[in-house]
């Protein structure tokens, strides 16, 4: 266990230390407005709740995911830790963890301000192998056992989430078939609020503990300490939280209206039935330590509820542009990884 009073020495010891967690903390931030919003999207698409209440719902549900989970599983933040090695020496491999997390930054910050949805989960996938490629000329330095999560998670953040979210919304309409529309629509008005928290709360449980690791890893790299088994400290999971609800409160809005509003028109039941499934799945992912795409599961939830009634109620195009986006991630962000961490050991 790191105290918070070891880490400020650690900093001291070493000043490359405070600006890689500098850099950590940046995509964190960046990953709150950019990602965070995905999971409150549905009821602010159906009106069941204001923009800015949404807000503040997913401020404090971000925070409490990611410190209540920690309390219980951190197998996500351990399968990240140990997905790729930087070497023995502790100076290059924080060389390498900078240039990863400017790497990170970077495409995420392009895509904030085009509005897309990106992954930031994949983003730092993809810009810590990079990375780690660079410094060992190879894949060497990749763990391709604890890699392969990655994609058994992108198969079951898509095909789960549009399922799920395709399934629940056909049960609603038979189940509620005699009940009175507006009476229905009210109730799951509310429902959907909860569940969008839920969904949120398990972004910050998910995605928080991603990040949190690396962060935890600068400082054992630091230390020369190996990151096998290390606990993650209570002074350190506030401060991703606090981070990571910053991030959400001042840039949620461009992607909320991206995904809630532009992608697809839903039903307050279809929205019920969208974070439901999100919610759902992200709980399974975490719990098993597979480090999914909250973005993802979101958005392909929302698919499925929207689709279920009727495909034609989705913006398939806009569907598609989330798509490229994922999909150009790994090589774009690994590429900036790669390129960055070259140039940073030259200069560093």
């Amino acid at each position: 266990m790191v105290t918070f009073s070891q880490f400020l020495d650690a900093v001291q010891a070493n000043p490359f230390l405070a600006l890689v967690i500098v850099l950590v903390m940046g995509t964190i931030f960046v990953n709150g407005a950019t990602d965070a919003a995905n999971a409150i999207a549905e009821p602010i698409g159906t009106r069941a709740i204001g923009v800015d209440a949404a807000i503040w719902m997913s401020v404090i549900t971000n925070f409490l995911g990611l410190v209540g989970m920690t309390l219980f599983s951190t197998a996500v933040a351990d399968t990240m830790s140990g997905m790729v090695d930087f070497g023995g020496d502790s100076h290059v491999a924080l060389i390498a963890l900078a240039a990863a997390t400017v790497s990170i930054v970077t495409w995420s910050s392009l895509a904030w301000v085009f509005g897309i949805p990106t992954s930031e989960s994949h983003a730092l996938i993809a810009g810590l192998t990079g990375a780690a490629i660079a410094v060992h000329g190879g894949m060497s330095g990749v763990n391709m056992g604890e890699w392969v999560k990655v994609l058994y998670g992108l198969v079951l953040s898509t095909v789960l989430g549009f399922l799920a979210g395709w399934a629940i919304a056909k049960v609603i309409p038979y189940i509620c078939r005699n009940a009175d529309r507006r009476s229905a629509n009210e109730f799951f008005a509310k429902m959907q609020v909860w569940a969008a928290a839920g969904a949120s709360a398990m972004h910050g449980a998910q995605d928080g503990q991603k990040f949190m690791s690396t962060a935890m890893l600068a400082i054992m790299l630091s230390q020369n300490m190996t990151v096998e088994g290390a606990h993650f400290p209570f002074w350190l999971e506030v401060a991703c939280a606090l981070v990571m609800a910053i991030g959400t409160g001042i840039g949620g809005k461009p992607i909320i209206k991206k995904v809630g509003i532009d992608m697809v028109q839903l039903e307050q039941y279809q929205g019920f039935a969208a974070a439901l499934s999100a919610t759902g799945a992200l709980l399974i992912a975490t719990l098993t330590g597979l480090p999914v795409s909250t973005t993802h599961t979101s958005g392909s939830a929302m698919m499925g509820a929207g689709a279920a009634k009727d495909p034609r109620s989705v913006d398939w195009g806009v569907a598609k542009e989330m798509v490229m986006t994922w999909v150009c991630t790994f090589p774009g962000c690994g590429l900036i990884g790669f390129v960055l961490a070259k140039v940073f050991m030259l200069l560093f």
